[in-house]
């Protein structure tokens, strides 16, 4: 899929045309977005810039409003990483207009605990009897990821998160907030998951254990309390005492998509059944047929756990699957940034070519200010120079590139020593070739490493403005190209 809508929001905020758009239209906009192959429907996905909405690689023009129970009611009380529901109408360039857009927090409430590791860029929080998994691509506000590690008592968050097989999550959004500081919103507490252990003369229930205490409670919107059962998925929201959530509202979880909805949604794979071909998304069951296509994935690759960002129709309550796009990275680049083309959204650093999509997530390291610069102004930040930390797609085409998923400047990293993972692609007898990138063996073992296999380099530039090795190449036992890209 060729979408560069980065490029025409930096085209037209440099005519002046971005400007007059967003006064016009509340959140932005790029005049018309109507094509033969416009889609009318429903987007389920993270945000991943602002200056109108950036949701799926879609530049979504809004009126600026936010649909929501948690508090939020204008376009800029978002956070990049949150995931939000928009209805609406979107072209294959990238260009969309959104009717409406929601939000709805996950899980809101105090942390029990929490471990980070910094080096990795991994670790688990745990709040209200659920855990929730951290990574690179968690966008966090409010506090640092070490500072949640280091005094997790001390905070109160709201998570948007993907639930996960097992009941668990993957976060995308942390805001934190240090205890005695609320949200804007009256409910202390909030969680969603999966009815267990109904007791309706002691009207209590669990969600992955943790006790749900309903006397006190009401339905909200439709729901009506007579229809709690176990296995079926509802919101809570309420009091936490002890051990327990008094709840005051419950609520099912909407249907996201109505009949013959064009559809997109991103999340994790669960509930995968390769004889029925059939999967899970954030609730939302999957069907691939004949005429399901894959980028930059392959069919014998889906699994459980997997990231992917499906596109379809929904019929009588299933999404039936036209494509299914890999959204996990498979390569990651600490490097800096030695030369930018914003037109063409592409860089390159320490080497490598980088290529810049409008699924692209570029936040600051550690820097609140950050969220809220517009899409537009995120990518002029960028300059010559900046060190950063990019997790991203290995695309072979053109020969060879990196496709950013998020991209983290780091402040003050004056290291000239970068570190790139990826699948290599060919070995010389004095270098290693990664993408587009060759380094020279330095004097340093390649031993082991065959062209496919997933290597971690140290490296540098020389004076010269060649690249060599500092370090052994190190081979990742578990390498297969079974996520291979297919560049389509």
């Amino acid at each position: 899929m060729n979408r560069k809508p980065l490029a025409i929001a930096v085209k037209l905020a440099m005519t002046g045309a971005l400007a007059g758009a967003l006064v016009a239209c509340g959140g932005g906009g790029s005049g018309d977005t109507s094509t033969s192959d416009a889609s009318s429907g429903t987007s389920v996905g993270a945000v991943s810039g602002f200056g109108s909405v950036y949701v799926n690689g879609t530049r979504f023009e809004t009126n600026g409003s936010v649909s929501s129970d948690d508090g939020l009611e204008r376009e800029d009380q978002l956070e990049k990483g949150m995931i939000l529901k928009v209805d609406g109408d979107w072209d294959d360039s990238g260009q969309g207009r959104a009717d409406k857009v929601s939000y709805d927090d996950t899980l809101r409430g105090p942390i029990s605990g929490m471990s980070w590791d910094e080096v990795t860029r991994t670790g688990t929080l745990t709040m209200l009897g659920q855990s929730i998994a951290l990574d690179g691509k968690t966008v966090f506000r409010g506090a640092t990821p070490t500072a949640l590690a280091d005094n997790p008592q001390g905070y109160r968050i709201r998570v948007s998160a993907w639930r996960l097989e097992d009941g668990s999550f993957r976060a995308s959004f942390v805001g934190a907030r240090a205890i005695g500081l609320e949200f804007d919103d009256n409910n202390e507490v909030e969680i969603e998951g999966v009815v267990a252990d109904l007791d309706t003369s002691a009207q209590t229930f669990t969600i992955n254990g943790f006790i749900i205490d309903y006397t006190s409670a009401v339905g909200d919107d439709d729901f009506s309390l007579d229809d709690l059962a176990n296995g079926i998925a509802v919101e809570v929201e309420g009091t936490l005492n002890g051990n327990t959530i008094l709840a005051e509202e419950i609520d099912d979880e909407d249907d996201l998509f109505d009949d013959d909805d064009d559809v997109e949604i991103s999340g994790s794979i669960y509930d995968y059944d390769a004889a029925s071909g059939q999967f899970s998304v954030n609730g939302v069951r999957v069907q691939i047929d004949g005429g399901t296509e894959f980028d930059d994935l392959r069919e014998s690759s889906l699994a459980d756990g997997l990231f992917v960002k499906v596109e379809g129709d929904f019929r009588n309550g299933v999404l039936v699957a036209e494509e299914i796009e890999g959204r996990d990275s498979d390569a990651e680049l600490d490097g800096r940034i030695e030369s930018l083309d914003l037109t063409n959204e592409t860089m390159v650093v320490s080497g490598v070519r980088v290529q810049l999509t409008g699924n692209t997530l570029i936040d600051d390291d550690d820097d609140d200010e950050d969220g809220l610069r517009s899409r537009v102004q995120d990518i002029q930040s960028l300059q010559v120079g900046d060190y950063l930390e990019i997790e991203g797609r290995q695309q072979s085409s053109e020969g060879g590139f990196l496709e950013a998923i998020s991209i983290e400047r780091e402040d003050d990293d004056d290291d000239d020593d970068f570190e790139l993972e990826a699948r290599v692609s060919a070995i010389g007898a004095d270098s290693i070739t990664i993408m587009n990138l060759e380094v020279l063996r330095n004097g340093y073992s390649l031993s082991g490493a065959q062209v496919g296999d997933e290597v971690e380099i140290e490296y540098r530039q020389t004076s010269g403005g060649e690249y060599e090795l500092t370090d052994n190449v190190e081979v990742d036992d578990d390498s297969d190209d079974g996520n291979g890209s297919n560049d389509d």
